[in-house]
C-alpha cells in the first residue's frame, strides 16, 4: 500500500464517528416508497453535504406532474460535484438511492431508530441503500481531505436519487437525460463482498378481469371475475415451472422467475364479483428477449379464459426494467476495484464478481454505454442484511471497509499517472 492510500485509510478510520452519525441521520428520516414523499430526505441530505463542505451541491426538484405520474408524492435529486486537478480526466458518478420499502411487520427494534447493537446498525434502508450514500460521501471526502500527494485529475459526482423502488425513471435516468451528470464510469449501490457486474431485468403487469355482478343466490346469472382469475393463476403457475429450464450464463443468476404479488377483487360476500385484478412480477435474465416474454405471458392469460363467454380481460404493462450487464471482468473499473479490495481485505478471501437476480438503477447507466459496477456496503448475500425485511442491518465494519475501498479505487482511477 502506498503512502497516499495509507493516508486515505487513516482518514476514514479517524472519521468513523462522523460517518456513523451521518448514516444515522439518514436512517432516522423516513423515506418510504410507497408512499413516496421523498423531498424531505433529499433536502436533509443536501443540507448535510453542504455542512461537510461540498461546494457544488444541487437540490434538483422534479416537476410535480412527473412525480405523480411515477406514483410518488414529492421528489428531488441531490447532486454534488467534486473536481480534481484540471478536471479534464475521468468523470465518475457514484449513485445510490435513499427511498426505501415500507418497514412492514416483525421488527425487534424501531425501524427508524438506527440502533447499534453488537457492531451492527439496524433500520429500514440502512443496507438498501442509505449506507452506500454515506460510504460514497466519505470516500470522496477522503480524497479531498486526507492529504494525498499524487496529482489527481477528473471529477467525481455524487448522484443521490429517491425513486429506485419505483423504477429510477425520475432519478438516475432523469439526471442522465437532462445531462446533469455525464459519467465515463459509474459505481452504483451494492455490497462489500461482491462486485456485481449484471442484474436481472423485470416486467410488471396488471391483469384485470371484468365479468358481471349478480346476487350470490343466483350465481349463474353473473360472470364471476374471481373464478376466471383463478384459472389465469393456475395457467401462470404452470408456465412458471417452464422458466426453470432457461438458465443464465451469468454467475449469481439462475433462471427467469414469475411471482403474482397482489390480488384484489369483489364487492361483498353475497355478490358475484364483477372485477378482479392481479399484479405480476416477471424477472428477465440478462440477454432474454422482453418482447417474447411479454408475448408468452399475454397468450397464456388469454387462452386460460378464452372459453368464458362475456368476460373481458385487460393486460397492462406497468414496468419494463432492462437487465444490466454483464460487464467484462477485465474492465478498468472492475480491475481497480478488485485490486483495492485485495489490498484492504486481506484474509477475507477473493472479491466475488457476479450477477444478482434483483433489478436496480445500475441499468440506467449501462443502457447509456457507461461501464458500471455495483459495489457498496453490506454482506455477501442480501438475505444476511435482511434487505426489504424486518431488522434490516449492516455491520459497521463493512461500512468502514467499503468506504476505504471506494476511496482508494477513485484514487487509482483519477491518478494522473494512470
Amino acid at each position: 500500500m502506498n503512502k497516499d492510500k495509507e493516508r486515505i485509510v487513516k482518514w476514514v478510520e479517524e472519521q468513523e464517528d462522523e460517518l456513523v452519525h451521518f448514516l444515522k441521520k439518514l436512517v432516522q428520516t423516513p423515506s418510504d416508497n410507497p408512499i413516496g414523499d421523498c423531498y424531505p430526505i433529499a433536502s436533509l441530505l443536501h443540507q448535510q453535504l453542504c455542512k461537510l463542505g461540498f461546494d457544488d451541491v444541487s437540490l434538483l426538484k422534479v416537476d410535480d406532474d412527473e412525480v405523480k405520474a411515477n406514483g410518488m408524492i414529492s421528489l428531488a435529486n441531490v447532486v454534488a460535484k467534486s473536481g480534481f486537478g484540471s478536471g479534464n480526466g475521468t468523470n465518475i458518478v457514484l449513485n445510490a438511492h435513499g427511498d426505501v420499502v415500507p418497514p412492514g411487520l416483525g421488527w425487534s427494534v424501531d425501524p427508524y431508530g438506527a440502533e447499534i447493537i453488537e457492531g451492527k446498525m439496524y433500520g429500514r434502508g440502512v443496507a438498501v441503500s442509505k449506507s452506500d450514500i454515506a460510504a460514497y460521501t466519505f470516500a470522496v471526502q477522503a480524497l479531498k481531505q486526507a492529504g494525498v500527494k499524487q496529482p489527481l485529475t477528473g471529477q467525481v459526482d455524487l448522484a443521490f436519487t429517491f425513486d429506485e423502488e419505483t423504477g429510477g425513471e425520475i432519478g438516475p435516468k432523469w439526471l442522465l437525460e437532462q445531462a446533469v451528470i455525464k459519467p465515463d464510469l459509474a459505481i452504483a449501490a451494492g455490497f462489500t463482498y461482491s462486485a456485481v457486474n449484471a442484474h436481472n431485468g423485470c416486467l410488471h403487469f396488471e391483469i384485470k378481469t371484468t365479468g358481471k355482478s349478480a346476487h350470490a343466490a343466483l350465481p349463474h346469472t353473473g360472470i364471476d371475475a374471481i373464478e376466471a382469475t383463478s384459472q389465469i393463476l393456475n395457467a401462470l403457475y404452470e408456465y412458471r415451472k417452464t422458466l426453470t429450464v432457461k438458465k443464465s450464463s451469468v454467475p449469481g443468476i439462475d433462471h427467469p422467475t414469475l411471482v403474482v404479488g397482489l390480488i384484489t377483487g369483489g364487492i361483498n360476500t353475497n355478490v358475484v364479483p364483477d372485477e378482479c385484478k392481479i399484479r405480476i412480477d416477471r424477472r428477465l435474465i440478462p440477454g432474454e428477449d422482453a418482447i417474447q416474454a411479454e408475448g408468452e405471458l399475454c397468450e397464456i392469460v388469454n387462452q386460460a379464459v378464452a372459453h368464458i363467454e362475456g368476460l373481458k380481460v385487460e393486460i397492462r404493462k406497468i414496468l419494463h426494467a432492462e437487465s444490466f450487464g454483464p460487464v467484462s471482468e477485465d474492465s478498468p473499473l472492475i480491475e481497480a476495484l478488485n485490486e483495492n479490495w485485495n489490498l484492504l481485505m486481506k484474509g477475507k478471501g477473493e472479491l466475488s464478481i457476479n450477477g444478482v437476480p434483483i433489478y436496480a438503477d445500475a441499468r440506467h447507466f449501462y443502457t447509456k454505454g457507461i461501464p458500471t459496477i455495483m459495489f457498496g456496503v453490506g454482506p455477501k448475500l442480501l438475505e444476511e442484511a435482511n434487505g426489504h425485511r424486518a431488522d434490516e442491518n449492516i455491520r459497521l465494519e463493512d461500512l468502514l471497509d467499503a468506504t476505504k475501498i471506494i476511496a482508494c479505487t477513485l484514487y487509482d482511477l483519477l491518478s494522473v499517472s494512470s
